[in-house]
């Protein structure tokens, strides 16, 4: 292992190792130098022996080389410069993926340009015996020797970055970018097996991360932006999955993105969402769940209604019209019908799962048919409004199979609208996020229910029919797969027939005695017959007392729906308040998170910033220590090879570092001495020497100026005359030009003459036209501002005019509103006094009825006192008269109090026997009872010992006396 001082000492090294193409020990040497705990701590000169480090990895595909010290280089970096670390990452796999694209090249025009020797042979010999003795093709063999090392290693770069980076959040974005570089390659090359292996180790690296909470540099997914990351990955993840057919990865993805949002409690964005509905029914259509791909797509159309506004009215139609037929292709019996418990627990359980993935939240204590079921579904397209938005064609497929009740015209009625159906679909516009829609598919799953519906319908009406007969009716279908269908069908108890094909006939049953389709008969039949009696004998009309109720009913309803709004309001008031209660809780815990956090990290930063001072401290002294050290020695190695031959330095004595620095600058200090002697020498000798050139060459120089100073007053005179010549041919050509030109001087005079005189009188014509239109419009404008003044005038008078005229309007609906009020007013004191007439008036009645009763009660009671045959016998004298007087009120029926009867029952005289309902003297053997106490206060009423008639006559007065 070589060491080396300083880190680029070990680049040049490398790349000197290069140069004579020893690659291997040029890698060994980095990763030695990468793998030392000599230099652990980040220099810039370690990020440029990465990059030649991954250079020399990739390019002797060396994974397990690059992944030690990509480790070993992400624990120098981590804490001090992680860009560096995501520097050297990308590199590398760029480098891995252009490798692999070059060797794909490579074996593409190795293929393409294979030559051939003989043009008749179509292969060449050897090729031939490669091929019978492997089995391979030539392209599979290229492929083998140049294209698959370099995907294994680029496979291989993959992990290795997905694996250095899984627990790292401060390069979570280049996690990301690595798990889609790698699920691109997946798809690109159609690696199925290392896209189940990406996969589970993704799922693998989120497990471990929510098991291990207390790491360092942990990924929070509570962040927004991390959540972000995840999201994305797992849904690229999903895109794959679907795009190579692997519906098992593909549904576990979809499990993966579920659990995430569970673990989170948080829900994606729509645009996301949209893409999660739209692969999920896209596995539930390829698995044949196609009840839960109907509930899949009701999800998808309610995210586009309400999330995409630039969605258009012809997609929205498409996609409303691919719902309700996916639900209509839902079968239309249970498949648990007589399943064991074992098997109706785990549908059950199966049912809860799926209704979480599509994002229903269930009671799991709810029975099967009570959660995810074909009514509910189509219950709930038509509450929501998704029947609505389809197409004319759907809708009336929709009411064919399950509204119409036609046995015989089911299927010639619903074969054309299948046709038209199948017909649409296609691609939608670009503002939606599901990029087509086909109608086609379904087409099968609709004419198994329309069988299914005929088949039911038939039972329904006949009990047996000839298979000729029913083949005709269903023109979907051969009669074989009729009765495939039906198996299913009577299966799951949905209809109940046999096929008898020795006689050709098909056999219906009633699944029960009063079957559901028997009971909805009778009930439609009961319904015509009442309507049909109700309208021959149209019920009496009897008098309503809503006329008594109607006007207490308003203030009922007023007050009613007061309370209502009232407790409304006080709901939503406590619900805010519960949620800003909430919220609040919310965000004093996630300050109080934020500040605990910051205060780890700036304890971290400190700790870590302490570390990074005291291992910088200690590594300048140790680098100061071993400089002053070699210094040192060079300077002694020096100081022998000078002294070579002479007396050695300080022989015999232990030489230290200190030594040597003294000797070293004392030598240098005499050297310094002897060189500055020698350079004064030297500048002394060097002036000697000019001085003397300087002398020799003054004459030479002043003979020089004067010969030139000759040639060029020689010069200046020749260049003086030849200036002069030229000058008087200019002037001389200049006179005969003017004399040439001076013939012309008249004729110039005239036409300048002519121009000037038409210019003057263009300019005046066009200063009178110019005037005459500033008259013009002076004169316009006078007798616009004159009509404009009338027209002010006239606005103003009929605006005066009106104002008037509503004003005596005005005055006159006043004086009629006071004079309406007067005559109400007038009117209410009449009404008034009528009310109070009417109500002295039935006074009067009352108290006339009141002396008739008290009449008809004296009457009934005089009767009662007639006495009867036997005679009395006479009364002791002892008796006192209140007791005697609690007697006779005794016998009249009327009320005696208690302390009376005491003294009348002490007295020892047995009370006279009462009298019966008719007035006869018929005696009755019980004890007579009191009066009841609601009779004391009114001894106008009858007693209960009083005669049937006269409570009877009380309480039915003669119909004379009502008003």
């Amino acid at each position: 292992m070589a060491t080396f001082a300083k880190p680029e000492n070990a680049l040049k090294r490398a790349e000197e190792l290069i140069n004579v193409g020893q690659k291997q020990d040029a890698l060994q040497a980095l990763h030695d130098l990468i793998t030392s705990k000599r230099y652990r701590a980040w220099q810039k000169p370690l990020e440029r022996i990465m990059f030649k480090y991954v250079e020399l990895c990739v390019d002797l595909r060396r994974g397990r080389f690059a992944k030690d010290g990509l480790i070993q280089y992400r624990i120098i970096c981590q804490q001090v410069n992680v860009t560096s670390l995501e520097e050297v990452i990308k590199h590398f796999m760029h480098l891995s993926t252009e490798k692999a694209e070059l060797a794909r090249n490579q074996a593409q025009a190795l293929e393409e340009a294979l030559d051939v020797d003989d043009l008749e042979a179509d292969k060449r010999p050897e090729d031939l015996m490669l091929s019978y003795v492997s089995g391979e093709k030539g392209k599979d063999r290229s492929d083998r020797e140049l294209v698959t090392p370099w995907f294994k290693f680029l496979w291989e770069t993959y992990r290795t970055v997905l694996e250095i980076l899984r627990n790292n959040s401060k390069l979570e974005a280049l996690y990301a970018m690595t798990a889609h570089r790698a699920f691109q390659f997946c798809k690109q090359y159609k690696r199925t097996t290392e896209f189940r292996r990406l996969c589970e180790i993704i799922r693998n690296h989120l497990i471990n991360l929510n098991k291990f909470k207390d790491q360092r540099d942990r990924p929070d997914l509570s962040a927004p932006e991390s959540l972000q990351l995840y999201l994305d990955t797992r849904f690229e993840q999903l895109k794959v999955a679907t795009d190579l057919g692997l519906w098992q990865e593909a549904f576990r993805s979809v499990e993966d993105i579920y659990g995430l949002m569970c673990m989170v409690k948080k829900t994606p964005k729509a645009s996301l969402m949209v893409v999660y509905y739209a692969k999920l029914s896209e596995i539930f259509w390829i698995s044949g769940s196609h009840l839960y791909h109907a509930y899949a797509w009701l999800k998808l159309f309610t995210l586009q209604k309400s999330f995409n506004k630039n969605l258009s009215q012809k997609d929205l139609q498409s996609i409303a019209s691919s719902v309700v037929l996916v639900a209509l292709s839902a079968a239309p019996y249970d498949r648990t019908h007589n399943a064991s418990h074992l098997e109706a627990e785990n549908e059950k359980e199966r049912n809860l799962r799926m209704a979480n993935l599509i994002g229903f939240n269930l009671d799991p204590k709810l029975e099967r048919g009570e959660v995810l079921s074909r009514a509910s579904l189509l219950s709930e397209l038509v509450s929501k409004g998704v029947l609505s938005c389809a197409t004319q064609d759907v809708k009336d497929l929709y009411h064919l199979l399950e509204h119409e009740f036609q046995p015989l015209d089911l299927a010639l009625k619903i074969q054309p609208l299948l046709t038209k159906v199948s017909k649409l679909g296609g691609k939608l516009s670009s503002a939606s996020s599901v990029p087509e829609v086909h109608l086609s598919q379904y087409v099968l799953a609709l004419e198994n229910l329309a069988t299914l519906r005929l088949l039911q319908q038939v039972s329904k009406v006949y009990q047996s029919m000839k298979i000729e007969c029913l083949s005709q009716m269903i023109p979907f279908f051969d009669f074989s797969v009729v009765e495939k269908i039906s198996v299913d069908a009577v299966k799951y108890n949905f209809v109940a027939m046999k096929v008898d094909h020795k006689q050709g006939v098909v056999l219906f049953h009633n699944l029960v005695i009063e079957s559901d389709g028997l009971q909805d008969h009778l009930t439609l039949f009961a319904e015509s017959l009442n309507n049909a009696r109700a309208m021959i004998y149209p019920p009496a009309k009897r008098a309503s007392k809503l006329g008594e109720v109607l006007p207490s009913l308003a203030d009922i309803v007023d007050k009613e729906h007061k309370r209502l709004l009232a407790r409304k309001s006080i709901i939503e008031k406590r619900k805010e308040e519960q949620e800003r209660h909430l919220l609040e809780m919310e965000r004093e815990e996630e300050s109080r998170r934020l500040k605990l956090q910051k205060i780890t990290e700036e304890a971290e930063q400190k700790r870590l910033a302490a570390e990074y001072e005291q291992r910088k401290n200690q590594r300048i002294l140790k680098e100061i220590e071993e400089r002053e050290l070699e210094e040192a020695q060079a300077l002694l190695q020096e100081a022998r090879s000078k002294k070579k031959g002479k007396k050695p330095i300080l022989e015999g004595e232990k030489v230290t570092k200190q030594t040597l620095m003294e000797l070293a600058l004392s030598e240098q200090l005499r050297e310094r001495q002897e060189m500055e002697k020698k350079l004064q020498k030297l500048a002394k000798t060097m002036d000697y020497l000019e001085r003397a050139k300087r002398e020799e060459s003054a004459s030479l120089i002043e003979a020089a100026f004067q010969q030139r100073v000759v040639e060029e007053r020689v010069l200046h005179e020749r260049e003086q005359q030849l200036e002069i010549e030229q000058s008087q041919q200019r002037h001389e050509g200049d006179l005969k030009e003017k004399i040439r030109l001076s013939r012309m001087l008249d004729y110039k005079m005239i036409f300048q003459e002519r121009v000037t005189h038409h210019r003057q009188a263009e300019f005046e014509k066009r200063r009178e036209e110019r005037e005459e239109q500033i008259n013009q419009i002076i004169q316009a404008r006078k007798l616009e501002r004159e009509a404009k003044r009338k027209k002010i005038y006239y606005v103003r008078s009929e605006e005066e005019r009106l104002r008037k005229i509503q004003e005596e309007e005005e005055a006159r609906k006043r004086e009629e509103a006071e004079r309406r009020k007067k005559e109400e007013a007038e009117r209410k004191a009449k009404l008034d006094e009528i009310a109070e007439r009417q109500r002295q008036r039935e006074q009067e009645l009352e108290e006339k009825e009141r002396q008739r009763r008290e009449a008809l009660l004296g009457r009934s009671t005089a009767a009662a006192e007639i006495p009867s045959s036997r005679p009395a016998e006479p009364a002791p004298a002892a008796v006192s008269a209140p007791a005697a007087a609690a007697a006779a009120a005794t016998s009249t029926g009327k009320y005696v109090p208690r302390f009376r009867r005491q003294i009348a029952e002490g007295s020892g005289q047995a009370p006279p026997p009462e009298p019966d309902r008719w007035g006869s003297s018929r005696h009755d053997d019980r004890p007579s009872q009191p009066p009841n106490d609601k009779w004391r206060s009114d001894d106008r009423r009858p007693t209960l010992g009083g005669s049937r008639s006269s409570w009877s006559s009380s309480r039915n007065p003669p119909r004379g006396s009502e008003r």
